[in-house]
């Protein structure tokens, strides 16, 4: 929501910037998505890795 309010701010004493913000939002969006998918990849890798590494603590624990 605060998102909103600023664009609109922005639209009232800038509007050709508020404009060009939004037309381009997009095409930003679409060149940042693949490294928000390489993110997700990464972070799944590394919980995996985690899970590997804690495997044995948990084993070793028994049941609660």
């Amino acid at each position: 929501m605060l998102t909103f309010i600023l664009w609109l701010l922005l639209l009232v004493f800038c509007w050709p910037l508020a404009l060009l913000a939004l037309i381009l939002y997009p095409f930003v969006w679409l060149i940042t998505l693949p490294f928000r998918l390489l993110g997700i990849a990464v972070e799944g890798v590394l919980e995996l890795l985690r899970a590997i590494v804690l495997l044995p603590a948990r084993v070793l624990r028994g049941k609660p």
